[in-house]
């Protein structure tokens, strides 16, 4: 093998290695760029039980998405007016401190999923903290997204201005 063999490997090695690289950037970026789309909300800082107001700003699905927390442990909530109750992916469960109950049919959108009944102690939105939720551990959700109900959304006001939606707590 010669000099030029083995500058001519090394150079080949080098363009692999900067197109990775290119491509682990490109994507850092993009996958940041989506996340910001589906959770424009993802960096809301405040802190719970603090009363005042929320402010969201609505994803490019035309949701309402943001951070909060269920028994002290982070997690995403889809604000959901259509559900009941508060719908916790099945597979969270254990890693929220969520004991399964009582299996219990419910209607979701895709249809009838049975579903086992739970109590969350402590769940929180932004500045909303609220005690003893009626919740259940649902099967049918794949991904980690928790789906808040009425369950919860009844002690707050809802005020939508264009892509906008503030939250304050309920006065009654």
């Amino acid at each position: 093998m010669s000099v030029t063999d083995t500058t001519r490997g090394l150079g080949r090695v080098m363009t692999w290695l900067g197109a990775l690289a290119l491509l682990g950037v490109l994507w850092m970026v993009f996958s940041d760029q989506l996340e910001r789309r589906y959770n424009p909300n993802r960096d809301l800082v405040v802190t719970p039980g603090s009363g005042g107001e929320l402010v969201l700003q609505r994803n490019r699905l035309g949701h309402y998405v943001a951070p909060g927390t269920i028994n002290g442990r982070p997690v995403v909530f889809l604000l959901d007016t259509g559900a009941t109750q508060v719908s916790v992916p099945a597979h969270l469960g254990p890693a929220l401190g969520l004991s399964p109950g009582a299996p219990a049919q419910v209607m979701t959108a895709n249809g009838p999923v049975t579903v086992r009944g739970t109590a969350i102690a402590e769940l929180a939105l932004g500045p909303f903290l609220v005690r003893d939720v009626r919740a259940h551990l649902n099967p049918g959700i794949g991904d980690n997204q928790v789906l808040l109900g009425m369950s919860v959304l009844k002690h707050l006001e809802f005020t939508q201005r264009g892509d906008t939606l503030i939250l304050r707590a309920n006065g009654g």
